[in-house]
């Protein structure tokens, strides 16, 4: 016989607030400003503002009347995976220590309740965590060989459902290939399929590419490069703004002409 876990999370979120409500008000009442209230409590100015003007019966209601199954939200996922990879032959019990052992604080009937929801087939579609544009990025712009399989599985997702993003995953490496391997004869190859089907964004790199073309293909193909000039030029003004207004020009100029 199952024995039921009491439903924590109304409890502690009743608690919870009433807590914030005295604190709150306590500050209030010393005559702290909403802005120090919410630094000093780590909350949002909209939120002391709420808490400051609604009563308490009425924030405590609404807490009470708080859907209990968004506790389970963040574990969705993980179920859905779990029945899917067990053909929907699992319990949930086990599917519930699963999920207590990874955080869960809520009952046991909530669990069951999305359980039976996924074997009847109505159960509500959970929102994809979606990466960052950024980490899409350094997915594509690494090497495929330096990506943990869960890194790659992870652009696989990405890329069948995001035909753009497939292309201009396709097109970066290929430009990525080009810079490291000083491959120069096959840019203007790249540009024209860059400009045929790429993204918009992409299209308008290879426009640019084509208005410098001879420069950028040397150097693409040439080991020389205005790199080491650059660098000096970063060390001279570094020195210059170290010294402003601290040292005369003479000084100035031994320091750049003598420091490696």
């Amino acid at each position: 016989m199952e024995l039921l876990v009491p439903e924590l999370p109304r409890t502690q979120i009743i608690e919870r607030t009433r807590h914030r409500y005295e604190d709150i008000h306590r500050l209030v009442e010393k005559g702290w400003t909403i802005s120090a209230i919410g630094r000093r409590l780590n909350l949002d100015r909209k939120t002391v503002r709420r808490f400051r003007d609604t009563h308490l019966d009425e924030l405590l209601a609404s807490a009470r009347d708080r859907r209990p199954n968004g506790v389970l939200e963040p574990f969705k996922a993980y179920l859905n995976a779990r029945f899917t990879e067990t053909q929907g032959q699992v319990s949930g019990t086990r599917l519930f220590q699963e999920i207590h052992e990874r955080g869960y604080r809520g009952s046991r009937q909530v669990v069951r309740k999305h359980l039976a929801a996924l074997r009847a087939g109505t159960a509500e579609p959970v929102r994809a965590d979606i990466p960052s544009p950024r980490k899409i990025t350094s997915w594509i712009m690494r090497p495929r060989e330096t990506l943990s399989d869960s890194q790659d599985r992870r652009l696989l997702e990405v890329r069948l459902a995001c035909p753009d993003i497939t292309r201009a995953c396709d097109l970066a490496r290929a430009f990525a290939d080009l810079v490291r391997h000083r491959r120069g004869y096959l840019l203007l190859e790249w540009i024209r399929q860059a400009e045929q089907d790429a993204p918009k964004p992409m299209q308008g790199f290879a426009g640019f590419l084509r208005q410098d073309l001879d420069a950028v293909t040397a150097g693409l193909t040439l080991e020389w490069s205005s790199g080491v000039v650059e660098g000096h030029v970063n060390r001279v003004k570094t020195l210059k703004r170290a010294m402003y207004g601290r040292a005369s020009f003479e000084l100035l100029r031994t320091r750049i002409l003598t420091q490696p």
